[in-house]
């Protein structure tokens, strides 16, 4: 699969003096179905020269956007609840327009890790193939790779033992004298699935309190560690 990035064209600086001035004769397109002809003229040049480079500025950010890879284990609390929702939104687009099966894509797959990873890159990497300055082969490559994820994510499924009625933690087997003092095994007692959307938002309430909760203590240990430098002085 390529993986070029195409550099993006230079665009003009609307406020470049070295531009060459408009031809103030000629009568350009109208905006958005707005006629300007009734405006004076002076109106009308500063609309239209106002269209232009908010035009510009919009396709330049458009064209320097690429699709990266999310780390969501260090996303700050409102990137965290950002991201969840639009993937969210892609899943639920992706399992209705290609007819996706509960074994490949369960209505609870935020709460298994293994498959909200696999989602999140299948969603980066559509992002990326689809994208306006993306090569024409792209659309077909990313298809290809959604078959092999596909398969992925009915073992992920299998292994998980979330279904479209029930659901439970994924199992983790501990190994001994090999975890952390403070984690404990999760509870894997399954439980019917019911209101899935307001168990998704729950979720992500859940995920945001716990990165703030995070963050704060980094910010915490970080201000500790200076005032104790600051103390030893």
């Amino acid at each position: 699969m390529s993986t070029d990035n195409p550099t993006p064209p230079d665009l003009p600086d609307p406020d470049d003096p070295d531009l060459p001035d408009a031809d103030p004769t000629v009568q350009g397109p109208d905006f958005d179905g707005i006629d300007l002809s009734e405006l004076p003229a002076d109106v009308a040049e500063k609309a239209r020269a106002f269209a232009k480079q908010t035009f510009v500025a919009d396709l330049a950010k458009s064209l320097t956007a690429v699709a990266r890879p999310i780390n969501w284990r260090t996303l700050p609390p409102a990137d965290l609840e950002a991201e969840l929702l639009e993937l969210n939104g892609w899943v639920d687009w992706l399992r209705h327009t290609y007819g996706l099966p509960a074994q490949v894509v369960p209505p609870m797959w935020h709460r298994h890790p293994e498959l909200l990873w696999e989602l999140s890159a299948l969603r980066q990497h559509w992002l990326f193939c689809f994208d306006p300055q993306a090569k024409g082969n792209q659309a077909l490559a990313w298809h290809h790779d959604f078959s092999q994820a596909r398969e992925r994510l009915r073992d992920w499924v299998t292994i998980s033992g979330t279904r479209l009625d029930r659901d439970r933690p994924t199992r983790i087997t501990s190994w001994p004298g090999g975890e952390a003092e403070d984690w404990t095994e999760p509870d894997t007692t399954e439980r019917p699935v019911a209101g899935r959307t307001d168990d998704f938002l729950a979720f992500v309430a859940e995920q945001v309190a716990a990165r703030r909760a995070e963050q704060d203590a980094t910010i915490h240990d970080v201000i500790s560690e200076e005032q104790q430098a600051r103390d030893s002085r």
